[in-house]
Protein backbone atom coordinates (compact mmCIF):
# COMPACT_ATOMS: atom_id res chain seq x y z
CA UNK A 1 0.00 0.00 0.00
CA UNK A 2 2.41 2.23 0.85
CA UNK A 3 4.66 1.92 -2.81
CA UNK A 4 1.33 2.57 -4.04
CA UNK A 5 0.87 5.46 -2.71
CA UNK A 6 4.03 6.86 -3.80
CA UNK A 7 3.15 5.90 -7.07
CA UNK A 8 0.28 7.63 -7.27
CA UNK A 9 2.03 10.95 -5.39
CA UNK A 10 4.60 10.99 -8.04
CA UNK A 11 2.14 11.22 -11.10
CA UNK A 12 0.79 13.67 -9.14
CA UNK A 13 3.73 15.90 -8.50
CA UNK A 14 5.19 15.26 -11.56
CA UNK A 15 8.67 12.96 -12.41
CA UNK A 16 11.04 15.63 -12.36
CA UNK A 17 9.36 17.65 -9.24
CA UNK A 18 9.35 14.08 -7.69
CA UNK A 19 13.11 13.87 -8.18
CA UNK A 20 14.51 16.99 -6.84
CA UNK A 21 12.37 16.48 -3.67
CA UNK A 22 13.86 12.86 -3.03
CA UNK A 23 16.98 13.01 -5.26
CA UNK A 24 19.17 11.99 -1.40
CA UNK A 25 17.58 8.89 -1.32
CA UNK A 26 18.22 7.84 -4.86
CA UNK A 27 21.66 9.10 -4.66
CA UNK A 28 22.40 7.03 -1.20
CA UNK A 29 21.14 4.33 -3.46
CA UNK A 30 23.97 4.09 -5.92
CA UNK A 31 26.51 3.17 -3.48
CA UNK A 32 24.86 -0.25 -2.93
CA UNK A 33 24.08 -0.56 -6.50
CA UNK A 34 27.25 0.21 -7.21
CA UNK A 35 28.71 -2.41 -5.36
CA UNK A 36 26.83 -5.21 -6.49
CA UNK A 37 27.47 -4.25 -10.15
CA UNK A 38 31.29 -4.12 -9.43
CA UNK A 39 31.68 -6.88 -6.87
CA UNK A 40 28.76 -9.27 -8.02
CA UNK A 41 27.47 -8.80 -11.46
CA UNK A 42 30.61 -8.03 -13.22
CA UNK A 43 32.47 -10.67 -11.99
CA UNK A 44 29.57 -13.13 -13.53
CA UNK A 45 30.90 -12.36 -16.79
CA UNK A 46 33.88 -14.95 -16.05
CA UNK A 47 31.47 -17.83 -16.06
CA UNK A 48 32.68 -18.30 -19.34
CA UNK A 49 35.48 -20.48 -18.39
CA UNK A 50 33.15 -23.21 -18.41
CA UNK A 51 32.49 -23.04 -21.81
CA UNK A 52 36.51 -22.63 -22.81
CA UNK A 53 39.99 -24.16 -22.38
CA UNK A 54 41.29 -21.30 -19.72
CA UNK A 55 44.43 -20.46 -19.34
CA UNK A 56 45.23 -17.95 -16.45
CA UNK A 57 48.43 -16.72 -18.03
CA UNK A 58 46.04 -15.60 -21.14
CA UNK A 59 42.91 -14.09 -19.53
CA UNK A 60 39.40 -15.40 -19.37
CA UNK A 61 38.60 -13.62 -22.52
CA UNK A 62 41.78 -14.90 -24.64
CA UNK A 63 40.72 -15.74 -28.21
CA UNK A 64 43.37 -18.58 -27.88
CA UNK A 65 46.34 -19.64 -30.36
CA UNK A 66 44.90 -19.88 -33.94
CA UNK A 67 47.20 -23.24 -34.26
CA UNK A 68 45.55 -25.03 -31.62
CA UNK A 69 45.39 -28.80 -33.27
CA UNK A 70 41.95 -29.14 -30.79
CA UNK A 71 39.63 -30.80 -31.66
CA UNK A 72 40.66 -32.72 -34.33
CA UNK A 73 43.60 -34.25 -32.35
CA UNK A 74 40.89 -34.63 -29.65
CA UNK A 75 44.07 -33.00 -27.22
CA UNK A 76 44.12 -29.46 -25.32
CA UNK A 77 46.99 -27.36 -25.51
CA UNK A 78 47.99 -25.45 -22.59
CA UNK A 79 48.49 -22.04 -24.39
CA UNK A 80 45.22 -22.69 -26.24
CA UNK A 81 42.17 -20.82 -24.87
CA UNK A 82 39.61 -21.76 -27.35
CA UNK A 83 36.18 -22.57 -26.75
CA UNK A 84 34.82 -25.72 -25.92
CA UNK A 85 31.14 -25.64 -25.84
CA UNK A 86 29.90 -28.39 -23.02
CA UNK A 87 33.07 -30.40 -22.54
CA UNK A 88 33.80 -29.56 -18.86
CA UNK A 89 29.70 -30.13 -18.13
CA UNK A 90 30.57 -33.49 -19.96
CA UNK A 91 33.69 -34.13 -17.74
CA UNK A 92 32.28 -33.27 -14.40
CA UNK A 93 28.96 -35.65 -15.43
CA UNK A 94 30.88 -38.89 -16.18
CA UNK A 95 33.13 -38.50 -13.11
CA UNK A 96 32.21 -40.89 -10.26
CA UNK A 97 33.78 -37.93 -7.38
CA UNK A 98 31.45 -35.58 -8.85
CA UNK A 99 28.64 -37.94 -8.58
CA UNK A 100 29.48 -38.68 -4.80
CA UNK A 101 29.93 -35.58 -3.91
CA UNK A 102 26.67 -33.97 -5.54
CA UNK A 103 25.04 -37.03 -3.72
CA UNK A 104 26.30 -35.71 -0.28
CA UNK A 105 25.67 -32.12 -0.62
CA UNK A 106 22.21 -33.38 -1.60
CA UNK A 107 21.70 -35.31 1.74
CA UNK A 108 23.55 -33.45 4.35
CA UNK A 109 21.49 -30.31 3.38
CA UNK A 110 17.94 -32.37 3.39
CA UNK A 111 19.37 -33.11 6.77
CA UNK A 112 20.17 -29.62 7.79
CA UNK A 113 16.79 -28.61 6.34
CA UNK A 114 14.61 -31.22 8.31
CA UNK A 115 16.79 -31.40 11.47
CA UNK A 116 18.28 -27.41 11.86
CA UNK A 117 15.00 -25.76 9.89
CA UNK A 118 12.56 -26.60 12.64
CA UNK A 119 14.97 -26.21 16.25
CA UNK A 120 14.56 -22.04 15.55
CA UNK A 121 10.85 -21.94 15.66
CA UNK A 122 10.43 -23.93 18.30
CA UNK A 123 13.07 -22.39 20.66
CA UNK A 124 11.59 -19.00 19.59
CA UNK A 125 8.16 -20.06 20.88
CA UNK A 126 9.32 -21.58 24.12
CA UNK A 127 11.01 -18.50 24.72
CA UNK A 128 8.19 -16.46 23.98
CA UNK A 129 6.27 -18.52 26.80
CA UNK A 130 9.12 -17.47 28.95
CA UNK A 131 7.68 -15.37 32.18
CA UNK A 132 11.01 -14.22 33.44
CA UNK A 133 12.31 -11.64 31.45
CA UNK A 134 16.01 -11.64 32.75
CA UNK A 135 16.27 -15.80 32.22
CA UNK A 136 14.82 -14.90 28.89
CA UNK A 137 17.61 -12.53 27.88
CA UNK A 138 20.48 -14.60 29.25
CA UNK A 139 19.02 -17.65 27.46
CA UNK A 140 19.04 -15.73 24.10
CA UNK A 141 22.41 -14.57 24.80
CA UNK A 142 24.21 -17.73 24.78
CA UNK A 143 21.85 -19.93 22.59
CA UNK A 144 23.26 -17.12 19.72
CA UNK A 145 26.83 -16.51 20.56
CA UNK A 146 27.91 -19.29 18.58
CA UNK A 147 26.78 -18.06 15.32
CA UNK A 148 29.84 -16.02 15.49
CA UNK A 149 32.06 -18.64 15.90
CA UNK A 150 34.33 -19.45 13.06
CA UNK A 151 33.63 -23.12 11.89
CA UNK A 152 37.78 -23.57 12.66
CA UNK A 153 37.04 -23.12 16.44
CA UNK A 154 33.50 -25.61 16.08
CA UNK A 155 35.18 -27.91 14.40
CA UNK A 156 38.10 -27.99 17.27
CA UNK A 157 36.18 -27.82 19.65
CA UNK A 158 34.75 -31.20 18.33
CA UNK A 159 37.41 -32.99 18.06
CA UNK A 160 38.25 -32.11 21.65
CA UNK A 161 34.63 -33.24 22.96
CA UNK A 162 34.25 -36.27 21.03
CA UNK A 163 37.91 -37.46 20.47
CA UNK A 164 37.82 -41.63 21.18
CA UNK A 165 40.27 -42.02 23.86
CA UNK A 166 40.33 -38.50 25.19
CA UNK A 167 37.17 -36.54 24.54
CA UNK A 168 35.11 -35.37 27.07
CA UNK A 169 32.13 -36.79 26.21
CA UNK A 170 33.81 -40.20 25.46
CA UNK A 171 35.26 -40.12 28.67
CA UNK A 172 31.83 -38.84 30.57
CA UNK A 173 30.13 -42.25 29.25
CA UNK A 174 32.78 -44.73 30.19
CA UNK A 175 33.48 -43.19 33.27
CA UNK A 176 29.55 -43.33 34.37
CA UNK A 177 27.85 -45.15 32.15
CA UNK A 178 30.12 -47.90 30.84
CA UNK A 179 29.28 -47.23 27.17
CA UNK A 180 31.64 -46.52 24.78
CA UNK A 181 34.17 -45.23 23.31
CA UNK A 182 32.17 -44.17 20.29
CA UNK A 183 33.74 -43.37 17.54
CA UNK A 184 31.91 -39.87 16.38
CA UNK A 185 33.97 -38.46 13.89
CA UNK A 186 35.74 -41.56 12.11
CA UNK A 187 31.91 -43.44 12.05
CA UNK A 188 30.44 -42.62 8.51
CA UNK A 189 26.99 -42.60 10.54
CA UNK A 190 28.29 -40.82 13.51
CA UNK A 191 30.20 -38.48 11.61
CA UNK A 192 26.74 -37.51 9.98
CA UNK A 193 24.91 -37.14 13.20
CA UNK A 194 27.39 -34.82 14.76
CA UNK A 195 27.87 -32.48 11.61
CA UNK A 196 24.42 -31.95 11.29
CA UNK A 197 23.83 -31.26 15.07
CA UNK A 198 26.95 -28.63 15.30
CA UNK A 199 25.08 -27.10 12.69
CA UNK A 200 22.29 -27.05 14.68
CA UNK A 201 23.38 -25.45 17.85
CA UNK A 202 26.02 -22.91 15.74
CA UNK A 203 23.08 -21.53 14.10
CA UNK A 204 19.73 -22.15 15.78
CA UNK A 205 20.15 -19.20 18.12
CA UNK A 206 20.45 -16.72 15.07
CA UNK A 207 17.16 -17.80 13.49
CA UNK A 208 15.60 -17.18 16.20
CA UNK A 209 15.97 -14.06 16.86
CA UNK A 210 14.23 -13.43 13.52
CA UNK A 211 10.91 -15.58 14.60
CA UNK A 212 11.09 -13.68 17.78
CA UNK A 213 11.01 -10.37 15.87
CA UNK A 214 8.07 -11.70 13.87
CA UNK A 215 5.80 -12.79 17.18
CA UNK A 216 6.63 -9.56 18.38
CA UNK A 217 4.88 -8.07 15.32
CA UNK A 218 1.91 -9.73 16.56
CA UNK A 219 -1.43 -8.01 17.63
CA UNK A 220 -1.15 -8.39 21.33
CA UNK A 221 -4.74 -7.37 21.34
CA UNK A 222 -5.45 -11.70 19.98
CA UNK A 223 -4.11 -12.91 22.80
CA UNK A 224 -6.19 -11.13 24.72
CA UNK A 225 -9.55 -11.70 22.51
CA UNK A 226 -8.24 -15.85 22.83
CA UNK A 227 -7.96 -15.40 26.87
CA UNK A 228 -11.61 -13.72 27.10
CA UNK A 229 -12.62 -17.02 24.97
CA UNK A 230 -11.01 -19.57 27.63
CA UNK A 231 -7.80 -20.26 25.76
CA UNK A 232 -4.84 -21.75 27.03
CA UNK A 233 -1.41 -21.41 26.10
CA UNK A 234 -2.01 -24.33 23.61
CA UNK A 235 -4.51 -22.82 21.94
CA UNK A 236 -3.45 -19.68 21.20
CA UNK A 237 0.25 -20.78 20.37
CA UNK A 238 -1.60 -23.09 17.97
CA UNK A 239 -4.43 -20.83 16.47
CA UNK A 240 -2.82 -16.74 16.93
CA UNK A 241 1.37 -17.29 17.19
CA UNK A 242 2.16 -20.16 14.39
CA UNK A 243 -0.05 -18.31 11.72
CA UNK A 244 0.91 -14.62 12.92
CA UNK A 245 4.48 -15.97 11.92
CA UNK A 246 3.50 -18.26 9.10
CA UNK A 247 4.72 -16.01 6.26
CA UNK A 248 8.47 -15.47 7.54
CA UNK A 249 8.19 -19.33 8.09
CA UNK A 250 7.43 -19.81 4.37
CA UNK A 251 10.01 -16.80 3.05
CA UNK A 252 13.03 -18.50 5.20
CA UNK A 253 11.96 -22.15 3.92
CA UNK A 254 11.52 -21.25 0.27
CA UNK A 255 15.42 -19.40 1.15
CA UNK A 256 16.38 -22.59 2.33
CA UNK A 257 15.12 -24.80 0.01
CA UNK A 258 17.09 -22.71 -2.52
CA UNK A 259 20.17 -23.55 -1.28
CA UNK A 260 19.64 -27.29 -1.31
CA UNK A 261 22.49 -28.05 -3.91
CA UNK A 262 24.81 -24.57 -2.64
CA UNK A 263 26.79 -25.49 0.50
CA UNK A 264 29.70 -23.60 2.78
CA UNK A 265 32.82 -24.86 2.29
CA UNK A 266 34.24 -24.45 6.05
CA UNK A 267 31.81 -26.46 7.72
CA UNK A 268 32.45 -29.30 5.88
CA UNK A 269 36.36 -29.08 5.23
CA UNK A 270 37.09 -28.77 8.76
CA UNK A 271 35.19 -31.42 9.73
CA UNK A 272 36.14 -33.85 7.04
CA UNK A 273 38.79 -36.41 7.73
CA UNK A 274 40.12 -39.44 5.58
CA UNK A 275 38.22 -41.89 6.98
CA UNK A 276 34.60 -40.02 6.36
CA UNK A 277 35.69 -38.73 2.70
CA UNK A 278 32.65 -41.15 1.17
CA UNK A 279 30.18 -39.19 2.93
CA UNK A 280 31.98 -35.91 3.89
CA UNK A 281 32.99 -34.73 0.43
CA UNK A 282 31.00 -32.26 -0.90
CA UNK A 283 30.44 -29.72 -4.22
CA UNK A 284 32.63 -26.94 -2.42
CA UNK A 285 34.97 -29.08 -1.27
CA UNK A 286 35.41 -31.27 -4.70
CA UNK A 287 35.73 -27.23 -6.62
CA UNK A 288 38.39 -26.59 -3.71
CA UNK A 289 40.41 -29.65 -4.36
CA UNK A 290 39.94 -29.92 -8.21
CA UNK A 291 40.02 -25.83 -8.96
CA UNK A 292 42.79 -24.32 -6.25
CA UNK A 293 44.90 -27.61 -5.80
CA UNK A 294 44.93 -28.91 -9.17
CA UNK A 295 44.46 -25.84 -11.20
CA UNK A 296 41.17 -27.79 -13.31
CA UNK A 297 39.43 -23.38 -13.02
CA UNK A 298 37.56 -24.67 -16.38
CA UNK A 299 36.09 -27.91 -14.79
CA UNK A 300 35.44 -26.14 -11.65
CA UNK A 301 33.93 -23.33 -12.78
CA UNK A 302 31.61 -25.86 -15.05
CA UNK A 303 30.46 -27.54 -11.63
CA UNK A 304 29.72 -24.20 -10.13
CA UNK A 305 27.15 -23.21 -12.55
CA UNK A 306 25.66 -25.95 -13.01
CA UNK A 307 25.11 -25.71 -9.28
CA UNK A 308 23.99 -22.10 -9.44
CA UNK A 309 21.70 -23.12 -11.94
CA UNK A 310 20.02 -26.01 -10.28
CA UNK A 311 19.83 -23.43 -6.71
CA UNK A 312 17.65 -20.78 -8.88
CA UNK A 313 15.36 -23.63 -10.10
CA UNK A 314 14.58 -25.15 -7.09
CA UNK A 315 14.52 -20.90 -5.51
CA UNK A 316 12.15 -20.43 -8.23
CA UNK A 317 10.20 -23.56 -7.84
CA UNK A 318 9.41 -23.36 -4.57
CA UNK A 319 8.41 -19.85 -4.67
CA UNK A 320 5.97 -20.76 -7.16
CA UNK A 321 4.54 -23.64 -4.96
CA UNK A 322 4.36 -21.37 -1.92
CA UNK A 323 1.88 -18.91 -4.06
CA UNK A 324 0.16 -21.84 -5.52
CA UNK A 325 -0.93 -22.39 -2.06
CA UNK A 326 -2.11 -18.77 -1.08
CA UNK A 327 1.17 -17.61 0.41
CA UNK A 328 3.37 -14.21 -0.22
CA UNK A 329 6.35 -16.09 -1.49
CA UNK A 330 9.46 -13.72 -1.86
CA UNK A 331 8.37 -11.92 -5.28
Amino acid sequence: MGANKKVIKMQKMGLVPYLRRSWSLYFMLMLPMAFFIVFRYVPMTNVVMAFKNYNMFQGVWSTGNPVCPYPETGVHMAACGHWVGFEWFQRAFASRDFWFALRNTLWLNLLDLVVGFPAPIILALILNELIFRTFKKFTQTVIYLPHFLSWIIVSSMASRLFAPTTGVVNLFLVQNFGVGPIDFLMDKANWVGTYVMFGVWKEMGWGTIIYLAAITGINPELYEAAEVDGAGRWRKLWHITLPGIRPTIIVLLIMNIGRILGIEFDRPYTMMNTMVMEVADVLSTLVYRLGIRSFQFSLTTAIGLFQSVVCVIFLVSANALAKRFGERGIW
